[in-house]
């Protein structure tokens, strides 16, 4: 089994960042505007992605894990075929005026080309996490950077 691993220091409370990866609101202020989410554990949680106007797909999510300003933990339940039963956690600390943000996305098979484009993404989308707490705007889907060269992310 492989994992995407990713780092990242935000301007803001932990309590902040916690909001922005448990609600609906900030989910689809960073993610994509195409969010449904229920803040609990056991809850259910929806993203849908769109390129050109064309819905490209999406995920379900199933939360397994809720600390408050710790740690968020999701598995993959549908989707992508390479997500399927993968796990994805955010464990959050403090540290001086920043809050920590390490990012997991675990579980993967093998390290397959769409794993690849997952990293790649998924740094996009943490730097539209930091900048949505930091300035109060996010970039995401379908406003986020596209990188398949072909439009179709």
């Amino acid at each position: 089994m492989v994992d995407i691993l990713h780092r990242v220091g935000i301007k803001a409370p932990v309590e902040e960042v916690y909001k922005a990866l448990t609600t609906r609101e900030g989910l689809a202020a960073w993610w994509t505007n195409h969010t449904q989410a229920e803040n609990k554990v056991g809850g259910a949680l929806n993203f849908r992605f769109s390129a050109a106007g064309a819905d490209i797909g999406g995920f379900e999510m199933k939360v397994l894990e809720l600390q408050p300003a710790q740690r968020v933990l999701w598995q993959v339940v549908s989707g992508p075929e390479e997500w399927i039963g993968t796990k994805i956690s955010f464990d959050l600390k403090q540290s001086g005026e920043h809050a920590i943000v390490r990012f997991k996305h675990q579980g993967w098979k093998e390290p397959v080309e769409f794993m690849h484009h997952c990293s790649t993404k998924w740094a996009i989308y943490l730097m539209s996490l930091k900048s949505f707490l930091e300035t109060g705007k996010g970039a995401p889907n379908p406003n986020d950077t596209h990188i398949s060269g072909d439009g179709s992310d």
